[in-house]
This record gives structure tokens, C-alpha cells and sequence, in this order.
């Protein structure tokens, strides 16, 4: 039988996030330092956090594999 370490997998599962963030943010970063553009681009990041705000905290409250998997769709 095949036993999950549920730590291990929230950590793996945050760092799958922090670099679906990072991707999202790439773009975002330089538009930031544009002065015409960097109030979209704050705009555009703040969401971002936001949505990965959410995610962390569904993986945080995950208690088995499946709702790992589900925090991160």
C-alpha cells in the first residue's frame, strides 16, 4: 500500500504554485516599470495575488490528495 505524505504534498503543491505565479507575473513586471502602463499592471498583479491568495489557502486546508489536486486547477 502506497502511503502520501499530505506535508510533502502541500509543499510540492506550493511550490507548483509560487511558479504558475511567477509565469503570471513575468509579463506583469516589466509593464510595471512602464509609467503609462503601471497602474494596469498593479491592477493586473493585485488580481494575481488575489487568485493565488485563494489557492494557498485551499491547498493550506487540503486533507487529502484529491483537494490538493482541486486547489490547483
Amino acid at each position: 500500500m502506497i502511503t502520501i505524505n499530505i506535508d510533502k504534498a502541500k509543499s510540492v503543491a506550493h511550490d507548483m504554485r509560487r511558479a504558475a505565479r511567477a509565469a503570471e507575473f513575468a509579463p506583469l513586471d516589466i509593464k510595471a516599470t512602464i509609467p503609462s502602463e503601471a497602474a494596469a499592471a498593479e491592477a493586473a498583479r493585485q488580481f494575481i495575488r488575489d487568485k493565488y491568495a485563494s489557492v494557498q489557502t485551499a491547498i493550506d486546508a487540503a486533507t487529502t490528495v484529491d483537494d490538493i489536486k482541486l486547489a490547483l486547477e
